[in-house]
């Protein structure tokens, strides 16, 4: 049986439209959300909304004795398979700029301009505006320019109801103020910060354990006190602001460790907490980070019960409650962790830094030692959650 269009192709040709591209919908997509991209720009951000390049005025960058650019690109991964379901879009940008800032400002630098990606199998604009709001509202949290994206149309290779998101980020730090693993020493201490839930990694886990346990998203979680479908959306939190913050107000000095001072931060995501923070230390170094000064959120016990997911399993795959982590020196310890505080961000002690040992047993999943092709330092897990 030959199809409307294709019929109607015969007798008029094929058209863009005909083959599933609507040009004019992306155009009213633009029109939907370049408010809330505007929002974003600062004055270092030149000309407007649909140029084919977005322009950012970098002079500030001769004030620096020596600017390093700091780049870094994601994407929110499955996670956007809920927000399809749910068909709520506004949220899923806090996943994505949380993905790609937060690890600019791990080695200090502050982002200074993002650009997004919006692939799709069909231009709904109203869908696609509530997604970049997300992106801008984000965005404007982390004190970040949203400088221009772009939305592709692919029909045939997703469906209708499909898409997915990925960004990019350009970030600058002075050489002298360069955060990581060189000033990184012994006796500092390690501080955790409280993720707002899942953020976006592991949601390939997640979805898994919650199809086998034929839980539906609208169903009503007494332990989370909302739906799960509400849970797994929960934005993530993005903490370029607060690190931000947290490094200027005790900032390092020169190239080497420094007393009193911010000395790295490790953003946890795909991973978990031990092979990130692994990360950013030096080799011969073991941070010991204490399970018990922290209790698990609902959501995670929750994943682990339903799925029967071993510890092991979870601790690689999930943050289990900490989003990013502060490495400083102990001068500071008690004062970053109430900075931390005052700013509405729960932060606490989780262990410290010392000398690695041959007493230390090295091997099981409590321990790990390089990750992600870095072959730093180590992270040591004890005692249980609380």
């Amino acid at each position: 049986m030959t199809s409307a269009s294709s019929a109607a192709e015969n007798t008029t040709g094929i058209t863009y439209a005909s083959a599933g591209v609507d040009v004019e919908a992306g155009d009213r997509a633009v029109e939907l959300m370049k408010d809330a991209v505007k929002a974003t720009h600062n004055s270092s951000v030149l000309g407007g909304v649909g140029g084919f390049a977005g322009l950012y005025d970098v002079s500030k960058l001769l004030t620096y004795k020596r600017p390093l650019l700091a780049t870094s690109t994601d994407g929110v991964g499955t996670k956007v398979a809920i927000a399809q379901a749910m068909d709520i879009h506004d949220t899923i940008g806090f996943d994505l700029v949380g993905m790609v800032v937060d690890d600019i400002v791990v080695v200090g630098a502050e982002p200074l301009f993002m650009t997004d990606y919006i692939a799709c199998g069909k231009v709904v604009p109203e869908r696609i505006a509530d997604i970049v709001r997300g992106i801008a509202a984000a965005c404007s949290v982390a004190g970040t320019a949203l400088v221009g994206g772009e939305t592709a149309e692919h029909p045939g290779l997703l469906g209708e109801h499909e898409y997915d998101v990925a960004g990019a980020a350009t970030g600058v730090v002075e050489a002298d103020a360069l955060l990581g693993p060189d000033r990184v020493r012994a006796g500092d201490v390690v501080i955790g910060m409280a993720s707002s839930g899942l953020h976006s990694n592991g949601y390939s886990l997640v979805r898994r354990v919650i199809n086998h346990a034929g839980w539906a998203l609208d169903r009503q979680v007494s332990e989370l006190g909302r739906t799960l479908g509400e849970e797994l959306l929960e934005p993530t939190r993005v903490y370029a602001a607060d690190c931000l913050d947290l490094a200027r107000a005790f900032p390092v000095s020169g190239l080497s460790a420094a007393p009193g001072a911010v000395h790295g931060f490790s953003h946890v995501t795909g991973g978990g907490l031990a092979a990130n923070l692994a990360r950013v230390l030096p080799q011969g170094l073991v941070a010991t980070v204490d399970r018990a000064t922290w209790e698990l959120p609902a959501i995670f016990k929750l994943v682990s019960e339903l799925g029967n997911v071993p510890l092991a399993d979870l601790e690689r795959t999930l943050n289990l409650g900490v989003g990013m982590v502060a490495i400083v020196s102990p001068e500071i310890a008690d004062a970053a962790v109430a900075r931390l505080n005052e700013r509405g961000l729960p932060s606490w002690v989780m262990g410290t830094v010392a000398p690695d040992s041959d007493s230390i047993i090295k091997s099981g999943p409590d321990y790990v030692q390089g990750a992600k092709g870095v072959d730093g330092g180590a992270v040591r897990l004890v005692n249980a959650y609380a």
